[in-house]
């Protein structure tokens, strides 16, 4: 399978599901700013959105969204037990997902990470926090994972949770969930993810930092 990635992003959170099941996919870095993979071919044409992740899959089909990509990687590889398989427990897995895309990623650190977000915005946004950490504080309270096990969910909830040390958000403020995110990260194919994305990261940072400065020697030119 080839997952279609931009370091950091929730994209990571199929890497370390792979990671876990200990598969080794074909790994596809996106330009997110410019929409265009690595050879410079247009990356719309993979996902009209020009989001990550895509997936596709053994057979060349395309799937995008965690809340899609996640549960059909667990299923593919059942021996890392990444997923329940009773009902009710897939439906709080399900409901993890959802909550983590809609209620955190989205709501929360899309317009905190944003810079073209305006103080408004990211006051509004501030004022939802509270809310919603403390719902995930209370599951931490007295569990270990979202679910009974650790599942695709953790490996989500860890990536999003590494965000908010980029937008002043202080998980410390939350003792359940820091420690949770001690623990999690602890994993070793959470931490062989989350270094090889930095790495990666910052490559692309000076990337983009050269690009800077050969628009400004042209301009001056």
């Amino acid at each position: 399978m080839e997952l279609y990635f931009s370091p950091l992003a929730c994209s990571m959170a199929t890497r370390i599901a792979f990671y876990e099941a200990g598969y080794e996919a074909t790994y596809i870095q996106v330009d997110t700013k410019r929409k265009q993979l690595e050879n410079g071919s247009d990356f719309f044409s993979l996902n009209p959105m020009g989001q990550v992740p895509v997936l596709r899959t053994d057979e060349g089909e395309l799937l995008t969204e965690n809340t899609a990509i996640l549960p059909y990687v667990a299923d593919r590889f059942p021996h890392a037990q990444l997923a329940p398989v009773g009902s009710l427990e897939r439906a709080r897995l399900q409901q993890w997902l959802g909550f983590i895309s809609t209620e955190l990623h989205k709501a929360l650190f899309v317009p905190l990470l944003d810079p073209n977000a305006g103080d408004e915005v990211k006051r509004y946004t501030r004022e939802k926090v509270d809310i919603r950490l403390d719902l995930v504080a209370a599951r931490f309270a007295a569990h270990e994972w979202l679910l009974d096990a650790f599942s695709v969910a953790d490996a989500y909830l860890a990536v999003v949770l590494n965000w908010a040390r980029y937008c002043d958000v202080d998980i410390d403020r939350w003792p359940a969930i820091a420690a949770y995110f001690k623990r999690v990260t602890a994993r070793p194919a959470i931490a062989r993810a989350m270094s090889e994305e930095f790495a990666l990261y910052r490559e692309q940072v000076e990337r983009e930092k050269e690009r800077e400065r050969e628009r400004a020697d042209a301009t001056r030119a």
